[in-house]
């Protein structure tokens, strides 16, 4: 404890780093301020009761740090800007021309940020629109017409925008990893909440202190097992020849190549995750047809086949995007340009095929991992019976991330400045 406050008293020396941890502290307190502002015309109990029938919307609320449930002008948070993001790195790999742009450093990522951004108010109208559409039937809106349904559609988009704004500036002006931080931020803020609910749950005697204690041995072990996972890595040896220039010797060190195991991150969960809202969110709209019956009965979530198909859908995803942002041929390429190899292995393809091999183990034990994590709320339920705990391994794993992330960031400022760093 006496080491961490001496640890942040070095910190706050550095007049540049207490500035950025300031701007970053003042920025997320703006999204706290917006998450209760709720949008014009819409009956906020109504929708409250409607957030607490389901598991995935009350995901969402936590996502969103009680934004959703409140139905205010952040409701969407950030998730447009996020699939915009992976809608434009897929792209990149299939557009030529963005493909170019990507590899024209600066001023190429600014024009695929520029994209990414009008991507973002695009999908987010549709999305506010669709959102508007469906709560009719469900009498949230107070004036169900076009006008009120533009009203609502825009007063979201404009949330959304103004949330990605913050992002972008926290990343250039704060500690960084703006938009990562405020899904932080909403995770973080909805455990008091969370932790009230265990408490009316205990004094209603619906669970006992033993339910608690496994829940929290569960987290605990969750939280070190996604560490070990996040910082784990396959070294893969190179070694770069002499070349003599002039008078100068260059190369001839030996490094290596890390192949990060969880090397998605929780894009697959996300991914995997949109898949499965759809036909939920359809079956809830005909709930009174054949159609809603059968979903509800067979695929509802929480039961035997969601939960199969949920994690197959994780294990797929993680190899598609890995495959993605790590393309073997390239980093192959990139290695033999600098003229280095791995030893015992031939320059050019065979280089190629071996990464993309040991890629392939390294990757299917991130892919079971991040599947685990996705379905782990199911057998919390069943473990300790507690209901209604959303704060489950996805968002575990979205808090742990960053926070490494973020102290990883604060550690490269304190050394630059021959300050010791947080991490030993």
């Amino acid at each position: 404890m006496f080491d961490s406050l001496r640890l942040l008293k070095s910190a706050a020396k550095a007049e540049d780093l207490r500035k950025k941890i300031l701007f970053t502290l003042a920025m997320l307190f703006v999204f706290r301020i917006g998450a209760h502002i709720p949008v014009p015309g819409v009956n906020t109990r109504v929708f409250a009761e409607l957030i607490n029938t389901g598991v995935l919307f009350g995901f969402f609320d936590v996502i969103s740090g009680g934004a959703f449930k409140n139905f205010s002008i952040f409701a969407m948070s950030i998730t447009p800007y996020i699939n915009a993001s992976i809608i434009m790195q897929l792209l990149t790999v299939v557009i030529p021309r963005l493909e170019q742009l990507a590899k024209e450093g600066e001023e190429g990522r600014k024009k695929i940020v520029q994209y990414t951004r009008y991507l973002t108010v695009v999908l987010a109208f549709i999305q506010a629109i669709g959102l508007s559409v469906a709560l009719r039937n469900q009498h949230v809106l107070l004036s169900p017409t076009v006008g009120h349904y533009l009203l609502v559609a825009l007063t979201l988009t404009a949330g959304t925008a103004f949330l990605m704004w913050i992002g972008e500036q926290i990343t250039e002006k704060g500690i960084g990893n703006g938009i990562s931080l405020l899904i932080f931020a909403g995770i973080v803020s909805r455990i008091p909440a969370g932790f009230a609910r265990v408490i009316e749950y205990l004094k209603a005697g619906t669970i006992n202190v033993f339910n608690v204690l496994l829940l929290l041995v569960i987290g605990a072990v969750v939280i070190a097992a996604i560490v070990a996972v996040n910082e784990g890595q396959r070294r893969i040896p190179v070694q770069y020849a002499k070349r003599v220039v002039g008078r100068r010797v260059y190369g001839g060190q030996s490094t290596h190549l890390p192949l990060r195991v969880n090397q998605a991150g929780v894009i697959p969960v996300i991914f995997a995750s949109s898949i499965m809202m759809f036909p939920e969110q359809i079956a809830r709209w005909f709930s009174n047809t054949w159609f809603g019956h059968w979903y509800v009965t067979y695929f509802a979530w929480g039961t035997a086949f969601h939960t199969i198909i949920y994690a197959l859908l994780v294990i797929g995803f993680t190899f598609f995007y890995t495959a993605v942002i790590m393309n073997p041929l390239d980093i192959a390429e990139n290695i033999k340009k600098y003229g280095g190899f791995i030893p015992g292995i031939r320059p050019g393809r065979p280089t190629a095929e071996y990464i993309g091999k040991v890629m392939s183990r390294v990757t299917m034990g991130g892919a079971v991992f991040l599947a685990l994590i996705a379905i782990l709320p199911n057998f919390v339920l069943l473990a300790t019976r507690i209901p209604n705990i959303y704060f489950g391994g996805t968002a575990l794993l979205i808090v742990v991330g960053v926070a490494l992330d973020t102290m990883k960031q604060l550690e490269s400022h304190m050394l630059m400045r021959s300050y010791q760093g947080f991490i030993k």
